[in-house]
Protein backbone atom coordinates (compact mmCIF):
# COMPACT_ATOMS: atom_id res chain seq x y z
CA UNK A 1 0.00 0.00 0.00
CA UNK A 2 2.73 2.47 0.97
CA UNK A 3 4.73 1.55 -2.11
CA UNK A 4 1.77 2.27 -4.39
CA UNK A 5 1.31 5.72 -2.78
CA UNK A 6 4.98 6.53 -3.25
CA UNK A 7 4.87 5.33 -6.86
CA UNK A 8 1.76 7.41 -7.57
CA UNK A 9 3.35 10.50 -6.01
CA UNK A 10 6.54 10.07 -8.04
CA UNK A 11 4.55 9.78 -11.26
CA UNK A 12 2.59 12.88 -10.33
CA UNK A 13 5.82 14.73 -9.52
CA UNK A 14 7.26 13.82 -12.95
CA UNK A 15 4.11 15.09 -14.68
CA UNK A 16 4.33 18.29 -12.62
CA UNK A 17 7.95 18.88 -13.62
CA UNK A 18 7.21 18.20 -17.30
CA UNK A 19 4.28 20.65 -17.23
CA UNK A 20 6.36 23.21 -15.36
CA UNK A 21 9.13 23.04 -17.96
CA UNK A 22 6.69 23.23 -20.85
CA UNK A 23 4.75 26.19 -19.46
CA UNK A 24 7.94 28.02 -18.50
CA UNK A 25 9.14 27.88 -22.10
CA UNK A 26 6.06 29.74 -23.35
CA UNK A 27 6.11 33.48 -23.85
CA UNK A 28 4.04 35.91 -21.82
CA UNK A 29 1.68 36.43 -24.76
CA UNK A 30 1.02 32.68 -25.12
CA UNK A 31 0.44 32.33 -21.39
CA UNK A 32 -1.91 35.29 -21.44
CA UNK A 33 -3.88 33.68 -24.29
CA UNK A 34 -4.40 30.66 -22.03
CA UNK A 35 -5.38 32.86 -19.08
CA UNK A 36 -2.24 32.07 -17.08
CA UNK A 37 0.24 34.57 -15.70
CA UNK A 38 3.86 33.62 -15.16
CA UNK A 39 3.29 33.51 -11.40
CA UNK A 40 0.44 31.00 -11.92
CA UNK A 41 2.68 28.44 -13.65
CA UNK A 42 3.51 26.31 -10.56
CA UNK A 43 -0.14 26.14 -9.48
CA UNK A 44 -1.38 25.33 -12.97
CA UNK A 45 1.29 22.66 -13.44
CA UNK A 46 0.41 21.03 -10.09
CA UNK A 47 -3.32 21.08 -10.80
CA UNK A 48 -2.67 19.54 -14.19
CA UNK A 49 -0.59 16.77 -12.69
CA UNK A 50 -3.41 15.90 -10.26
CA UNK A 51 -6.04 15.55 -12.99
CA UNK A 52 -4.43 12.61 -14.78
Amino acid sequence: MLLSHITRFLRQWRRYNASLRELSQLGDRELSDMGISRSDIPRSAWEGSNSR
